[in-house]
């Protein structure tokens, strides 16, 4: 089988794009773990050829272990034996050749085990192994809790808990319970602290828990009797050898089916606070739902590769009328529009990803010393952005992993309907990617506030300032121009001066702005390399008709039209 890292140019691309340098310098403290640890890198050349022989192993063993397994494992499941789950035979297979190959905790720190990477390559891990397995990644990739427990664990815990997780320990969050889905304040599962025993003690239910049966869990429990509210909650950590939690059922689903998602039972099980009570909502869950929403766009786009390039191949292969079908205008155009589409979700995943890697690496090194007044103001730059691009991500990625799931089936037309082919499976796991970790209209809500604050336009302003070749100026100024058609639009939408009117048109403002930033990267992408520029222009001719049309609905909607929507 080919090599998932090595038969893909673009994953090479982003990975040396120049702020690399400023965050692997951040990353290893100016290259002075080199005394400490044998493997740590000498410079910047010797990181990036780490990075490259680790994503060549994750690329090898996507492509000879993982993706052959994913049929079988998709047909067999995991299932509960004597209340605990039991992966797939393919699953144990996956992770066996992951863990002798040192592929957990790649994030962590040396004197944990880990190999300290940035975020950057660690998504690009998850890219490649999604693209092999949507399924497995959900099981492999939950090791980004243990970013959580890095952050905000106290040191014994660190060293207790993140050791093992770079040995090959699996993990989850347990969050959601059968009357707290997306409203995690309404959680109830009660966590009371026995004297007796010297312990946390956690009590109730917990359901649609992804890889739910994981060694090492980070669970939202409330803490402080009496309280209904966020404010009541904390969170711990749970493990499984501890006992006191048995998994009742595994969903059954639609796709991503190798992925147990369980309802649990806590019945008196132990568990220790993490950092401070009734911060567990406030603070650390919105850390872990960021860091996951970066890990399911990761998803959406190693899903969009894997349709693409099994919709190409097969409109390749596929001869009607005498000629390959890919030769018909009505193919071509969904299969160059899918590439568009892909490679503005992968440039707005790494772009995002860059900008976590800056402000967490930054803020990590504020506790070690004190930070100078440009590497504060770099610190609180980048978390902005981090905090705006996360959920544009997400959103923007999924649902472009949905349609490129759809027209990957389209494609294959009957056959594509048929288990022979691997696009209905792909089809089926890819339909989760805009619901968990917040649904599109969830991360709408989180950054209608880049529209409304000026975050983004701030932003595409910079992207603007950028100087690209003469040959790259007419997709600069048809972005220019989407940009004021975008702008008007969201003047006209805040000088109504109502709420609701704001979040009605919420998800179109959002929209344009995510097509007008994936635009703008493209263009930034085909200024470094001319193999992008097939797909900057495609895609920001499509993006020019979703702007137009959004732009002209919100001015042909006012205030007064909300009513022909509402059901009562």
């Amino acid at each position: 089988m080919a090599n998932f890292y090595t038969d893909n140019n673009d994953l090479k691309f982003h990975l040396q794009h120049p702020l690399m340098e400023r965050i692997v310098q951040l990353k290893e403290r100016n290259y002075t773990e080199k005394e400490e640890f044998e493997f740590a890198p000498q410079d910047f050349e010797d990181a990036m050829d780490n990075f490259d022989k680790v994503l060549e192993v994750v690329g090898e063993i996507c492509g000879d272990v993982i993706a052959p397994n994913a049929e079988g494992i998709d047909s067999e499941g995991p299932k509960v034996v004597g209340g605990h789950v039991e992966y797939a035979s393919g699953t144990r297979l996956n992770m066996d050749a992951l863990i002798k190959s040192g592929l957990m905790g790649m994030s962590l720190p040396r004197k944990f085990g880990g190999l300290n990477f940035p975020i950057v390559p660690y998504i690009m891990a998850a890219d490649i192994v999604s693209r092999a397995d949507a399924g497995f990644v959900n099981i492999w990739g939950l090791q980004d809790c243990a970013e959580t427990i890095n952050e905000y664990a106290s040191e014994d815990q660190k060293a207790k808990y993140l050791p093992q997780v770079a040995a090959g320990a699996t993990m989850a969050m347990d969050l959601t319970e059968p009357d707290a889905g997306s409203d995690l304040q309404a959680v109830q599962l009660k966590a009371t602290f026995n004297e007796e025993k010297g312990t946390w003690l956690l009590n109730g239910v917990k359901r649609f828990i992804t890889n739910g049966d994981g060694d090492i869990s980070l669970v939202l429990a409330r803490s402080e009797a009496g309280t209904k509210d966020g404010r009541g909650l904390s969170m711990f950590i749970y493990h499984k050898k501890d006992g006191g939690v048995t998994v009742r059922r595994i969903e059954h689903k639609m796709g991503i089916i190798g992925s147990p998602t369980c309802e649990l039972v806590f019945k008196d099980a132990p568990a220790e606070l993490v950092g401070d009570r009734k911060l567990g909502l406030i603070k650390y869950v919105m850390a872990l739902m960021n860091s996951a929403r970066l890990g399911i766009a990761a998803q959406s786009v190693g899903i969009a590769e894997a349709a693409y390039r099994e919709a190409l191949a097969y409109a390749q292969e596929r001869e009607q009328f005498g000629k390959a079908i890919l030769k018909f205008p009505a193919v071509y155009e969904m299969v160059s529009t899918m590439k568009a589409k892909l490679d503005a979700s992968r440039t707005l995943l790494y772009e995002t990803a860059r900008f976590v890697d800056m402000y967490k690496t930054l803020t990590h090194i504020s506790e070690e010393r004190k930070l100078d007044p440009e590497e504060r103001q770099e610190m609180k730059t980048y978390q902005k952005l981090a905090d705006f691009y996360t959920p544009l991500v997400k959103g923007m990625s999924s649902e472009f992993c949905n349609q490129l799931a759809y027209d990957a089936v389209q494609i294959h037309g009957g056959s594509g309907f048929m288990k022979d082919y691997p696009v209905e499976r792909i089809y089926r796991d890819a339909r989760i990617t805009s619901i968990y970790e917040g649904t599109t209209q969830l991360q709408v809500v989180a950054a209608i506030r880049g529209v409304t604050t000026g975050a983004y336009l701030a932003q595409i302003r910079v992207y603007e300032s950028q100087k690209v070749a003469p040959e790259l100026s007419f997709l600069r100024r048809a972005l220019i121009i989407m940009t004021d058609e975008y702008e008007h639009a969201v003047e006209h939408v805040m000088s109504v001066n109502d709420t609701e009117y704001v979040d009605f048109h919420a998800r179109r403002m959002v929209e344009m702005a995510g097509y007008i930033i994936m635009g703008h990267l493209l263009v930034l992408d085909a200024n470094r390399d001319r193999s992008f520029l097939k797909s900057a222009r495609n895609f920001i001719r499509l993006g020019k008709s979703m702007v137009r049309a959004h732009a002209g609905f919100i001015g042909n909607c006012s205030i007064d039209d909300l009513s022909a929507y509402k059901y009562l």
